[in-house]
């Protein structure tokens, strides 16, 4: 199968099998052409990629355990799944249990409040609101930190800051290939909520689209530099911050839209 037709048949997008590929997840052999080529067994790895990123396993460990699968040993890769699947269910549960103590403080907190006589003058400890009616739990840790906010972020390095100013303003793909991207972006950013940062804009999705945003914008940076990306996972979304020079902003506002 060429990569056109294993994304048609397994509808994972052609950008997040070439990200595969990179990360060692899904081999391909090449034509004499340069092509892309799989086998029927490139359906079956998929599939076992795909249950094993729902079950919260990093693309690290997937591959591994990969390797193990290609044995076919079922024994081995059950023996090297189940304790990873244990570690995430006592990670779950801990979460539960922080989410849990969390809501009976801001229950108790909120019965608190409906207590307290309203009063004219200011708050102060006399009326009890400043300090907890009962023991409380901290608020639950969250499996992503949030981002800082731009002001409070430690410079980048020079390098790395000045390295999409400089790029020239210019993309190597032709035609065809610049339309067949740009719809793939359309599709991909499909309801995403657009913020203006300085020099570009922020996008907001759900969290399950960060593997084929980091996908795409990889592929977008090879052939159009003068693109700089930043992927944050904050809980159940993805914030997807693009920037570009003065000479590059129509390009980035017909791409990705723009902020509002």
């Amino acid at each position: 199968m060429r990569i056109s037709q294993l994304a048609e048949r397994s509808g994972v997008p052609a950008t997040t099998l070439r990200f595969y590929e990179t990360a060692g997840l899904l081999p391909a052999d090449r034509t004499p052409a340069g092509y892309r080529v799989y086998g029927q067994d490139a359906i079956e790895r998929l599939s076992f990629i795909d249950a094993a990123k729902h079950l919260g396993l990093p693309l690290e460990e997937i591959a591994g355990l990969l390797a193990v699968w290609e044995s076919g040993a079922c024994a081995d890769v059950k023996a090297g799944l189940r304790p990873r699947v244990a570690a995430r269910l006592a990670e779950a549960e801990r979460r539960i249990a922080e989410l849990t103590a969390f809501t009976g403080t801001l229950h108790r907190a909120l019965a608190h409040l409906d207590a307290l006589p309203d009063r004219a003058g200011r708050c102060d400890p006399g009326c009890g609101f400043l300090g907890p009616a009962a023991p409380t739990a901290p608020p639950p840790s969250e499996p992503f930190p949030r981002p800082a906010p731009e002001e409070e972020r430690p410079p980048r390095p020079e390098a790395e800051a000045e390295h999409w100013r400089g790029a020239p303003v210019a993309c190597s793909l032709t035609g065809p290939e610049v339309t067949e991207r740009a719809a793939h972006w359309q599709r991909v950013l499909t309801g995403a909520e657009h913020e203006p940062i300085d020099d570009g804009v922020r996008l907001t999705l759900p969290a399950e689209h960060a593997a084929e945003l980091a996908a795409l914008a990889a592929e977008e940076q090879r052939c159009c530099p003068f693109f700089d990306f930043r992927l944050h996972l904050n809980g159940a979304v993805a914030h997807l911050e693009v920037r570009a020079p003065a000479d590059g902003a129509a390009l980035l506002t017909d791409l990705f839209g723009a902020a509002t």
